[in-house]
């Protein structure tokens, strides 16, 4: 055990009898995993979500909706808490309340990137931030394909939101496959070039991503009529959310002005608008003034 002055980081060896079982079956995985926090549990349906770093208004949406969904039903999501996708789909887990693991590309003791330290900070809170590198390892590009190879091990099933026709995040969906892994992806605009990448794998036999239930069908988990609810309203939500949003420009626009176009009270806008700042989609440069961010 080693200590950074956050979190006790623990070292499990190969053959630790708490090294990921999951992990086991493949040749291919590191003798050794660093953890700050804790490991995925066993029991627990894992999915890992993937996806563009250079991500879309769309692709940040439903990452973060897919996540909170899944997490909310028991579901634990895996990511590489890099920019754009796993970043987004880290912060819906973590509002789903289920734990969610982060597999970086660099020591424990370091977080990459500097942008998404707030998840550094809140993931190992109650679940882990995992590397097969030594503390002090910098961030080095080579270091990041290898590390799929861990993430798409831990999940039961693979979601991709989002990739160009040459992505690191396929690299992830081809360990999946090799795997023996259940791979989904997001379909999209076929002249969207954030969408090549999903719409290939789907060309290719990937299951097609149109709800969360039918994820939750694939994984075995039955959403109750509880569940259903909440994700109808979820989808209302996310209607309104891109209603307030579609009226935002770069240009920083009074809430009164907002309020004219909008047909929603404004307690529901001001409620939206706070949502979009804490997803980092918006900024208020000035009180009650409202513009996206670039």
């Amino acid at each position: 055990m080693e200590n950074t002055g956050e979190k006790e980081v623990i070292c499990y060896h190969k053959l630790h009898r708490e090294y990921p079982r999951r992990l086991l079956h493949y040749v291919d995985m590191p003798p050794r995993l660093f953890v700050r926090g804790v490991l995925p549990r066993e029991d627990r349906a894992t999915v890992a979500i993937v996806g563009a770093r250079m991500c879309s208004y769309y692709g940040q949406v439903q990452a973060f909706e897919y996540a909170k969904a899944l997490s909310q039903a028991g579901v634990q999501i895996i990511s590489g808490m890099a920019r754009g996708i796993d970043g987004h789909a880290h912060r819906g887990a973590l509002a789903g309340g289920t734990p969610t693991f982060a597999v970086l590309g660099c020591g424990v003791d370091i977080c990459y990137p500097r942008s998404n330290y707030d998840l550094y900070k809140k993931i190992p809170e109650q679940g882990g931030l995992l590397s097969e590198l030594p503390l002090g390892y910098e961030p080095l590009p080579r270091n990041f394909p290898l590390r799929n190879r861990i993430i798409s091990g831990l999940a039961d099933l693979v979601l991709v939101i989002e990739a160009k026709e040459k992505s690191g995040s396929l690299i992830t969906a081809d360990f999946a496959l090799e795997q023996g892994k259940t791979v989904y992806a997001l379909p999209g605009r076929v002249s969207d070039e954030l969408s090549y990448g999903c719409n290939r794998l789907i060309e290719q036999g990937a299951g097609i991503a149109c709800s969360v239930e039918s994820l939750l069908e694939e994984l075995g988990i039955s959403p109750g009529k509880s569940d259903k609810l909440l994700i109808k309203s979820q989808i209302r939500l996310e209607s309104q959310k891109n209603m307030v949003y579609s009226c935002l420009d770069l240009q920083p626009q009074n809430l009164n002005q907002l309020l004219e176009k909008i047909p929603l009270s404004p307690e529901e806008v001001m409620g939206i608008l706070l949502e979009l700042q804490l997803e980092e989609l918006i900024v208020e440069p000035m009180k009650n003034y409202y513009a996206k961010i670039k």
